[in-house]
């Protein structure tokens, strides 16, 4: 890609010009330096894990990177977008907007989902995003947790990656969207539990290393209360354990999760580009995998 030509740089002793390329694996520990001065987790694990599903580029200059941003595709017709962080010293000058037109120009017409920071929002909106929900962060150490209780025809179970179409059916009606690779992802990287009644599937959820602990997600069930059981299975045997939960605003479970410890650790404001995907149901998405995966 061309180098990015900043006004104000020009003659002797000036910075070198910035440069926008394709993001790569081994990005990921630059990446996760990044990250972690703005205050976010993530490790160079959890950055691995987002690049090698997805598309994106970052920002270099005089050889340090100083910005970053992705998009992944769910089919033909619509994709997330995040992991779009501007280093504090870089910020105001335009980096973000470029970053963001060439992920536009890559993920092509695919309507565009993501969640937005209060300090994004307003350059998300300018790109064409609109409003559509939110997502809230909820994490904290782990109180003691009673294991579920379950109806008399449910059971919980493991789950395999042979139960990677079945999950892939459960999260279409939740979502509208084509996740099978991530979701083959996460069964390779966390661990699954499903949720039978009369012996038939009706929802799942993961739980996997991330940042300061575990998250948990996806979390896909008819209800809330079945959400619960899928959640409480991974709180039960865990207490003072670091775990986080990232709700939509609709959900709730907020105050159950506090009950058990996980505290409300901010808002972000889902927006979309394009028209959102229609999810048939009955099964719903009670918890994101991530914000940036939705």
């Amino acid at each position: 890609m061309a180098p990015v030509v900043e006004t104000g740089t020009a003659g002797i002793g000036a910075p070198e010009a910035l440069t926008l390329r394709a993001i790569r694996m081994d990005d990921a520990a630059s990446c996760a330096e990044l990250s972690h001065r703005i205050g976010w987790p993530h490790r160079r694990e959890d950055w691995e894990f987002v690049i090698g599903l997805g598309h994106g580029i970052v920002g270099e200059r005089n050889g340090r990177l100083v910005a970053t941003g992705q998009w992944w595709p769910y089919g033909e017709r619509h994709a997330t977008v995040g992991m779009i962080i501007v280093v504090p010293e870089e910020q105001g000058a335009g980096i973000g907007k470029r970053l963001m037109q060439a992920l536009l120009a890559q993920a092509g017409e695919r309507s565009l989902m993501l969640n937005a920071t209060v300090a994004g929002e307003p350059l998300y909106v300018r790109l064409g995003f609109r409003p559509c929900g939110g997502v809230t962060q909820y994490h904290g150490h782990v109180l003691a947790v009673a294991a579920p209780e379950l109806g008399a025809d449910e059971s919980l179970r493991p789950g395999s990656p042979a139960d990677l179409a079945m999950l892939e059916r459960l999260d279409r009606e939740a979502t509208g969207l084509e996740r099978g690779p991530v979701l083959a992802a996460l069964l390779q990287c966390g661990e699954c539990l499903v949720l039978e009644r009369a012996g038939q599937p009706v929802g799942f959820s993961m739980l996997r290393a991330f940042g300061r602990g575990h998250v948990i997600g996806p979390v896909v069930a008819a209800d809330e209360t079945e959400a619960r059981a899928l959640i409480a299975c991974w709180l039960h045997g865990r207490a003072g354990q670091f775990i986080r939960v990232d709700l939509p605003f609709d959900s709730g479970l907020g105050g159950w999760l506090e009950q058990h410890g996980l505290a409300p650790a901010g808002d972000v404001a889902a927006m979309v580009r394009g028209d959102l995907p229609a999810a048939p149901g009955p099964a719903r998405l009670h918890a994101l995998i991530t914000q940036a995966l939705g």
